[in-house]
């Protein structure tokens, strides 16, 4: 990877030295299908790159990484491939003012989801690629100025097999046996695209009269493997899809730029989405197989929102440098659930956002590895780990926040005025403050440094001092931060004051303020009645964690269940498991409120959310001699409220596969087992496909569902999605043979795709496997300077990530990787970053172990 990486500084260099008038990209995917040769198999392809140059008689490079180069020709010049082509770059020496680069090469199919992505579905034998690039690996596919920068037209033409169809960035036609595509508008390379195979195709229309009295027509495709045809739900993807257009261009007064608009459901998918223009990839996990929960459907219809916001955020305007990456992945990530709100049947989004994805951005703000949302990146390495919960969440957070600050309109005009201004360019940071500062009036600048500029997450908490009266005699809002990052900032919050009611727990008095400062006093407040609870940050208007006092804490214990609000409600659930890691809440005391008050959620995105953080608690945040204990308490809550779920609803859906997730006890494994034969039924509750797999997991961890059991599973569903399934559950089974077995599949070897890397990690770490899993601890710090240095970036970060002994649970292990750290402090920064992270981790689950105990001994 290292020869690989292009520096900021490179990138700033040679856009100062080139302008890219055209490409032209000739791909031959004949090679796709039939036998390989021997070594990598790969395809032709024949770039032509129109330039200029305004320093003559420079040099510069482009990018390339292939196997091999037939030939390469600047400006009519035949130049000699092994002298000029490294295996990653090409010498330009003594550039014309205006240059042609001809490069033909021989490029390899990927099986890590990084350039061309070729998988052959098990079901059928068919074959099907596609193209993902980003940050940086259109280079794998083509020879290009790989910088998001240099934009330019291309067009694309593609020989395939007989009987295939080729979709790109452009509308194509087959014509003498070669798909043409038309030329693009100017775009950035990471976002051109092939998909070509026997693809599932289904089409429609958006047609749209535009303030001229024009007509605006974008043809609408969807497509997916043959074998998912059955279960794809084109329809709701369309539905979506024309809500956001909609949406989007009454909002925006930009139309839609890039003529069509395809989405392409692809299998062994890095990524939830990538924003192509006209050809937007998605993960086929997003096409249903069996029955999920509505907020599956919610999930797919933001991923959706959020790649179209993107055609404009990202697009139509593109980040000079991958530092100001916020500028589409946070406006993205926020107008997804913008329009999420404003256009669809998932009018309760904001709750999602609050319970979900700020849950990703506190996680990611309180790692040493935290940023400004406008961060430093060096290097390619550096931008590809920064497609993370500061760039998205956070960046959206805080949108979020300015919104309420600027005002919508304002800032709505802001964006309409960008996109006029900078249409088919790049920007920076000024560029969207200043259009900001002209509609809103305010200085941004001041704002910018608070929130964009600095790094770390605010607490807040509420202090009442009542009157003899019982009155609410002064209420102040406390912010702190934490020493490494001290930054106060402004806050525009609602205080909500909460008082029981009957069984109900409702808000009675709201006042908005804007926090500044250590303290600031809510004089609007005073006089009200005594609050059975304070919730600072109602309405979810600011990004910061959210504290207790001793009064509302105890309401919360006793009441939580009783909240009517559901976005309130969901606040509160964030709060306290924020409060459970940072050591703050016993991760017992957590547990019993889940199981005191979880059956009583309505909102089934938040529900599922809570039997996420409920395990995260067993497997990390609990005493070790308590685990056992609460174990046995999950499943004996999920059981109880999976047989008390309504028939048939998604609330029995998710308790089931929660239950799954809890089962170890004999009972608990036999029911399971049970159900999968139809010995034992509940009512209501469908196992179909999916959920045989979720409840074979277990079985197979606990050593119930033995290899011809997971055999004959795989032979009732070969297919992709059932093979995924079988390499997880074969490798959760608790044998050391089964452990080697997986760990040389990962480690020692490079013959799985992306897609089985995934499934055998999350087989491979089972929390009930500690034990067994022990003499991994040291083979992981001796292993992963060399993958990180032979594998791609992508495997890379899962073998790095996904490996990490974070089951070895204890000082040792927090000593041998201060230790790894110490002895390898000239490893790549990205590598020690993905290090440095998973140990904070470590710790804060140490540091919560330790809550529990002193918890569990004061009991």
């Amino acid at each position: 990877m290292p020869g690989e990486n292009l520096s900021r500084d490179e990138a700033r260099e040679r856009a100062a030295l080139l302008a890219v008038d055209g490409y032209d990209v000739s791909l031959d995917l004949r090679s796709a299908v039939g036998a390989a040769e021997d070594g990598p198999r790969t395809f032709r392809s024949v770039t032509t790159i129109r330039f200029r140059c305004n320093e003559p008689g420079a040099s510069t490079f482009a990018d390339l990484i292939a196997p091999g180069v037939t030939a390469v020709s600047l400006n009519g010049r035949d130049l000699d491939p092994g002298a000029v082509f490294d295996g990653s770059r090409i010498l330009l020496e003594d550039l014309a003012a205006d240059n042609e680069l001809v490069v033909d090469a021989q490029c390899a199919y990927s099986r890590t989801g990084e350039g061309m992505h070729r998988f052959v579905d098990p079901e059928d034998d068919e074959v099907y690629l596609y193209t993902q690039y980003e940050p940086a690996d259109s280079r794998r596919v083509f020879a290009n100025f790989e910088q998001p920068d240099l934009k330019a037209p291309f067009r694309f033409e593609v020989r395939a097999p007989e009987g295939w169809t080729v979709w790109s960035n452009g509308v194509g036609e087959l014509t003498d046996g070669v798909w043409r595509f038309a030329e693009t508008k100017p775009i950035s390379t990471y976002i051109t695209c092939v998909v070509a195979g026997p693809y599932h195709y289904v089409t429609d229309a958006y047609e749209r009269t535009l303030p001229d009295g024009s007509t605006l027509r974008i043809p609408l495709g969807a497509m997916c493997r043959k074998g998912l045809a059955p279960h794809f739900d084109a329809d709701d993807v369309f539905l979506v899809t024309k809500q956001g257009l909609d949406f989007f261009h009454e909002r925006f007064d930009y139309p839609y730029p890039f003529g069509k608009y395809d989405q392409a459901f692809v299998p062994e998918y890095n990524l939830g989405a990538m924003e192509n223009p006209g050809l937007v990839t998605f993960r086929e996990e997003f096409i249903f197989r069996g029955k999920v929960t509505r907020a599956s459907y919610e999930g797919r219809a933001n991923v959706v929102l959020h790649e179209m916001a993107h055609m404009w955020f990202g697009d139509l305007v593109t980040m000079e440098w991958w530092d100001d990456l916020w500028l589409k992945e946070s406006f993205a990530d926020f107008m997804g659930s913008f329009s999420l709100v404003g256009a669809t049947r998932f009018t309760d989004g904001w709750i999602t956002f609050a319970n979900r994805r700020k849950a990703w951005a506190y996680r990611a703000d309180q790692l040493p590895s935290t940023h400004p949302i406008t961060a430093d990146i060096r290097d390619l390495q550096d931008a590809k780990l920064n497609f993370d919960g500061i760039t998205y969440a956070k960046g959206a957070s805080v949108l979020k926040q300015l919104v309420a600050y600027v005002g919508q309109d304002a800032f709505l005009e802001g964006a309409r005025r960008y996109f006029k201004r900078h249409a088919y360019g790049n920007t920076r940071l000024g560029d969207l403050l200043s259009v900001l500062e002209e509609t809103s009036g305010r200085d941004m600048g001041a704002w910018a440094r608070a929130w964009l500029q600095t790094a770390g997450v605010n607490s807040l908490t509420p202090r009442v001092l009542l009157s003899t009266d019982g009155r609410v005699e002064e209420l102040a809002v406390e912010q702190d931060a934490v020493e490494s990052h001290p930054e106060l900032r402004p806050h525009r919050v609602a205080v909500g004051l909460y008082r029981r009611e009957d069984d109900r727990l409702v808000r009675y008095a709201r006042a908005e303020v804007d926090v500044d400062g250590a303290r600031t006093v809510v004089a609007e407040l005073a006089g009200a009645q005594a609050p059975d609870l304070v919730l600072v940050n109602d309405d979810d208007l600011t990004y910061c964690k959210i504290r207790f006092d001793g009064t509302s804490l105890d309401t919360l214990r006793e009441h939580l269940g009783a909240m009517t609000d559901p976005l309130a409600r969901a606040l509160c659930w964030s709060a306290l498991w924020n409060m459970t890691r940072d050591a703050l809440l016993p991760a017992r005391d957590f547990i019993g409120l889940v199981l005191r008050f979880a059956g009583r959620e309505s909102d089934i995105g938040v529900l599922q959310m809570l039997h996420a953080w409920s395990t995260s608690s067993l497997v990390h945040y609990v005493a070790p001699e308590w685990r056992p204990t609460g174990e046995r308490l999950l499943s004996e809550g999920a059981l109880r409220e999976l047989r008390a779920a309504e028939p048939g609803s998604e609330h029995q859906l998710a308790w089931a596969r929660f239950f799954a997730t809890t089962a170890s006890a004999p009972d608990d494994l036999r029911l399971l087992r049970d159900l999968l034969d139809g010995a034992e039924k509940i009512e209501g509750l469908e196992v179909d496909q999916e959920l045989r797999w979720a409840f074979l997991e277990p079985l197979a961890a606990h050593g119930v569902a033995d290899e011809s059991v997971l055999a004959a599973e795989l032979a009732r569903d070969d297919t992709a999605s059932g093979k995924r399934h079988q390499v997880r559950c074969l490798a959760a089974r608790p044998s050391a043979a089964v452990k080697a077995q997986a760990w040389a599949q990962l480690v020692e070897s490079d013959a799985l795709s992306n897609a089985l890397v995934e499934a055998t990690i999350a087989g491979f770490a089972q929390p009930s496997q500690r034990e067994l899993l022990a003499p991994y601890a040291a083979k992981y710090f001796e292993a992963i300077e060399r993958v990180w240095s032979e594998r791609s970036i992508q495997i890379g970060m899962s073998v790095v990530q996904g490996l990490f002994p974070a089951l070895r649970d204890s000082p040792a292990t927090l000593e041998a990787t201060d230790a790894w750290l110490a002895a390898h402090e000239q490893a790549a920064p990205a590598l020690r970053r993905l290090v440095l992270e998973a140990r904070d981790d470590l710790a804060r689950g140490l540091r919560g172990q330790a809550c529990d105990a002193a918890a569990g001994r004061a009991s």
